[in-house]
């Protein structure tokens, strides 16, 4: 167990565990502080004049893709959730001690990935609350998940067009 804890990668484990933790203990919160957003009756927290907490379901995908679907959509996302989380699970554990960039990106992704598949698992739908909007136009909304999975995604887009080819020429 102490060369387990001594082994770098889980750092990005644990990066993947507070990701996960932190997003379904707020998920919790914001659900138990407002009721859930329906329409004619929605409630919200307006934090600034664009940013409000709003509670929204999401039985779909992205941006609410296959919300509508009928009900079959929470299984087939379950089940791709879950085998796109392994793959990148093993993928951080095969990840050099050099590519840390990689392994911070991989790891958010992956603790955003669980955050929404813990949900639609257990729940049938994610919940969604971060709604950004100017005047009547809205940003479709989103949580810590949806976040850490947005910002890890942009990660490995930088790793791969700017520090892959690095690593690679500093390796020749």
């Amino acid at each position: 167990f102490a060369t387990l804890l001594r082994d770098p990668r889980m750092i990005y484990y644990s990066i993947v565990l507070v990701v996960l933790v932190l997003d379904q203990l707020l998920k919790q919160f914001i659900s138990n502080l407002l009721p859930l957003c329906v329409p004619g009756q929605c409630q919200s927290i307006e934090l600034l004049p664009v940013f409000r907490l709003t509670v929204l379901h999401n039985s779909g995908a992205a941006f609410s893709f296959l919300n509508d679907a009928g009900g079959w959509q929470r299984w087939f996302l379950v089940t791709v959730s879950s085998v796109v989380s392994v793959v990148i699970a093993v993928w951080l554990y095969r990840v050099y001690r050099e590519q840390r960039f990689l392994a911070l990106s991989l790891a958010l992704v992956l603790g955003g990935a669980l955050g929404n598949l813990v949900d639609r698992a257990m729940q049938g739908y994610v919940v969604d609350f971060f709604v950004f909007h100017y005047e009547s136009f809205y940003f479709p909304a989103f949580n810590i998940a949806d976040a850490a999975i947005s910002v890890g995604g942009a990660f490995l887009i930088i790793d791969m067009m700017l520090l892959s080819g690095r690593q690679e020429r500093e390796s020749e």
